[in-house]
C-alpha cells in the first residue's frame, strides 16, 4: 500500500537518513507544575546550538502524561516556533501515542505545526495486526518512526515478523530501537533486512545501555543465506537530552570508527562503559528506571537549564540512593559533560 502522506522534504529526509543526534525533549515545569515556557524554549535552543540534528517532542522523556493534560499542543508549538528562529534545517519529530484515533489526531496536530515525522509509541491494548494498521493510518498523515520501547517504561515484546511487516510499510522512515535487550534488537535488524528496506528505513539506537557499541558496529545479518550489513545511523535518546554537545561529538567519532578508524573504535569502546554507567545512575536502572525522568531533570537542573526536577506526576521523584549515584558519576566522568558550553550560552537561551 502506498502512503498518501505528504511528500518528505528532501533535505530533511536526507538528514535523517544520514544519521543525527535527536534529543528526546524534556518538559520544563514550574514548581506548581505549570509549563515553564522560558525554560522550555531554552532547552530547545540548547539542543539546536549544541548541534543536534533533530528534536523529539511529546515522547517518553517529555512525559507520556502530557498527552492527557492539554499541554501537548503548546509544547509542540513552542519547539517548532523556536526552531524556526534558526537558519539550519532541524528534523522535528512529534511523539504520538494511544489508540489509532488518538495517534492519528496527534499526527494531524503535528503536521499542522510543521513537524516532519511521528515517533509512534506502542499501545498495549492492540495486538500486532492492529499495531500495523495503526502505523498505516498514522503514515497517511506523516512519515512514521517505529518504536521498540522497553517493557519497564510501557513497552512490550514484539516478534521478528512484526518488525518485518512494519519495515515493509512505505511510510515508515525509521525505527527507534530501544528494548534494552540484544535479542530483541536483533529482531528489529532482521526484520528490516527481511523487508528489503535497509536503505529506506533509518535505524536509530534508543538502547541507552549500549549507545556507543550500537553506533560503531556494522551488524552483519544473514537472511536466506545472504549477508547484509546494517548500521545504526544515529540516536534518538533520553540520554541525549543531556550533555548534547558531547553527544554530537561522539556521533561524529562513531562515524569515523565505522569508516575504519581503529583508534576511534578503541576509544569509544572504553567510553561506552563510562556512558552506560552514567546512564544507569541518571535513568535509575537499579529501580527499574522509575527515576529516569527526574534523573534527566536533575542533570539539567545542575547545569541551570531547569529550575527543578518537577514532573507532572507529584509522586515521580528520584529513587532512594539515586542522587548519590548521580553525584558519583558526575565526579567520575567529567569528559561526558558539556558544562562549559552550557554556561556560555545559558543567559542567551533563557532570554
Amino acid at each position: 500500500m502506498l502512503s498518501t502522506a505528504p511528500e518528505r522534504p528532501g533535505s530533511v529526509h536526507d538528514l535523517f537518513r544520514k544519521g543525527i543526534v535527536i534529543p528526546a525533549h524534556p518538559l520544563a515545569l514550574t514548581e506548581d507544575r505549570r509549563l515553564d515556557e522560558r525554560r522550555q524554549r531554552a532547552l530547545t535552543r540548547y539542543y539546536v546550538e549544541a548541534g543536534a540534528g533533530g528534536l523529539a517532542v511529546g515522547v517518553h522523556t517529555t512525559q507520556f502524561a502530557l498527552h492527557g493534560t492539554g499541554l501537548l499542543p503548546p509544547v509542540l508549538e513552542l519547539a517548532a516556533e523556536t526552531v524556526r528562529g534558526y537558519e539550519r534545517e532541524v528534523v522535528l519529530v512529534a511523539g504520538a501515542t494511544g489508540s489509532t484515533a488518538q495517534a492519528v489526531a496527534e499526527a494531524e496536530l503535528a503536521a499542522s505545526l510543521g513537524y516532519h515525522m511521528v515517533l509512534l509509541s506502542p499501545y498495549r491494548e492492540l495486538d500486532e495486526d492492529q499495531l500495523i494498521e495503526r502505523t498505516r493510518a498514522v503514515g497517511e498523515v506523516l512519515p512514521v518512526i517505529g518504536f521498540y520501547l522497553q517493557p519497564a517504561v510501557g513497552g512490550r515484546a514484539l516478534t521478528r515478523d512484526y518488525w518485518t511487516r512494519l519495515a515493509s510499510i512505505d511510510a515508515v522512515a525509521g525505527i527507534k530501537v530501544a528494548p534494552f535487550n540484544r535479542y530483541r534488537t536483533l529482531d528489529v535488524l532482521h526484520g528490516v533486512v527481511r523487508a528489503g528496506r535497509t536503505r529506506q528505513v533509518a535505524l536509530y539506537t534508543g538502547n541507552d545501555d549500549h549507545i556507543l557499541s550500537d553506533l560503531i558496529t556494522s551488524h552483519r545479518v544473514v537472511v536466506d543465506g545472504e549477508e547484509v550489513d546494517v548500521e545504526f545511523v544515529g540516536g534518538l535518546l533520553g540520554q541525549w537530552a543531556v550533555w548534547v554537545k558531547r553527544a554530537v561529538e561522539l556521533l561524529d567519532e562513531a562515524r569515523r570508527a565505522r569508516g575504519g578508524d581503529d583508534a576511534a573504535v578503541r576509544r569509544l569502546l572504553t567510553l561506552d562503559g563510562h556512558l552506560t554507567d552514567a546512564n544507569a545512575a541518571i535513568f535509575d536502572a537499579e529501580h527499574g528506571f522509575r527515576g529516569c525522568i527526574p534523573g534527566i531533570h536533575e542533570v539539567l537542573r545542575r547545569q541551570g537549564l531547569l529550575a527543578g526536577r518537577w514532573c507532572l506526576d507529584l509522586e515521580e521523584e528520584l529513587s532512594p540512593g539515586q542522587l548519590a549515584e548521580i553525584d558519583r558519576i558526575w565526579a567520575a566522568y567529567p569528559w561526558l559533560r558539556d558544562d562549559e558550553f552550557v554556561a556560555e550560552g545559558l543567559d542567551r537561551w533563557l532570554r
